[in-house]
């Protein structure tokens, strides 16, 4: 009888630790496809950026430095690979640059108006829009899956089998973070 019990209690914990591994490996891929689809999002920002810099060029002639930090910044973003860290330092930096170009625009009141720069100004708002659910797609999926390394018992699992947590995708501009001041007067 003793030999039964030991023989169910060995095969109860040997079905845990099979979903377990199951259900870590599970929210690693969701980590992973959380992350391509911030990555289809990213790409698309970085596939607008070349037509915004040739829309503002002839505006912005004296204002070469804003449209350089643009190039520079997309192509940062565009070589920092899959290291979520570097990744996102390279597209904070993207999008202040961009902020930027916003900036100075709004002084140029026929680029304000025109069709081009306002389709792309369109284009990018609702691409910020799908990267911002992405991130938070993203930074959902990691809680999960780091939650699941670092609890016990599954953490006992997670550290067998080389199970790492992973990065959130922050901002890390301070600005960003700020709630807005809202005045009517």
């Amino acid at each position: 009888m003793g030999t039964i019990v030991a023989v169910a209690i060995l095969a109860a914990v040997g079905f845990w630790a099979v979903a377990a591994y199951n259900g870590l490996v599970a929210k690693r891929n969701q980590v992973r496809n959380a992350w391509s689809q911030i990555d289809v999002q990213l790409k698309r920002r970085h596939d607008l950026i070349p037509n915004l810099v040739e829309t503002v060029k002839g505006y912005l002639a004296h204002e070469r430095g804003v449209l350089e930090s643009v190039t520079q910044a997309r192509s940062a973003a565009l070589s920092a690979g899959d290291d979520v860290a570097a990744r996102a330092a390279a597209e904070n930096q993207l999008t202040r640059a961009l902020k930027s170009v916003f900036a100075i625009a709004e002084a140029y009141p026929e680029l304000k108006a025109s069709q081009n720069m306002l389709a792309l100004q369109e284009e990018l708002s609702t691409t910020e829009n799908r990267i911002a659910f992405a991130r938070q797609f993203y930074n959902d999926a990691v809680l999960a899956y780091n939650v699941a390394c670092e609890s016990v018992p599954t953490n006992l699992i997670a550290r067998s089998f080389g199970f790492r947590t992973e990065p959130m995708f922050e901002l890390d501009d301070v600005a960003e973070r700020a709630v807005p001041k809202v005045s009517f007067g």
